[in-house]
């Protein structure tokens, strides 16, 4: 997975790999539980193999932490929402398990960044045919609400 570079003011490509150390182990935990589990295990069970994975690691997590969602217009909390995983403070995770992924379980991720203080996020699918992840930046610079 890359980084699709993002344009700042001075019109220059920003290529920077947020949170790379982090996204690599993350994403050496999604294909080790794979390769070791297979698909088919219910989502609860892949998101306790993730939780122990990144534990073993001593990465630091939260488990369905409520994060608040915010008014692009006047910046105020309008509610939480409660994402999966929360890695290090600084990535959300959404675990999946089933035979397809869908639109909406990459607009949920994507809704989850653009309405919050997260820039990048996985969404893992255990249970397709081949592993599905896709990582979804949403950078701050894009979030009205964070200059309010």
């Amino acid at each position: 997975m890359t980084q699709i570079g993002t344009q700042n003011n001075t019109n220059q490509i920003n290529t920077s790999f947020l949170y790379k150390e982090l996204s690599y182990e993350l994403q050496g935990c999604f294909f080790e539980i794979r390769k070791e589990y297979g698909p088919g295990q219910k989502e609860s069970i892949y998101a306790n193999l993730l939780v122990e994975c990144l534990q073993n690691k001593n990465i630091s997590l939260d488990k369905e932490k409520p994060i608040k969602i915010y008014s692009f217009k006047t910046g105020k909390v309008m509610g939480s929402y409660k994402p999966d995983l929360i890695v290090d403070n600084k990535i959300i995770v959404e675990v999946k398990s089933s035979s397809f992924t869908t639109q909406k379980d990459e607009k949920q991720l994507y809704y989850y960044l653009r309405n919050s203080k997260y820039e990048v996020g996985y969404l893992v699918n255990f249970s397709t045919k081949k592993l599905y992840l896709k990582r979804i930046i949403y950078t701050n610079d894009k979030k009205p609400f964070l200059k309010v």
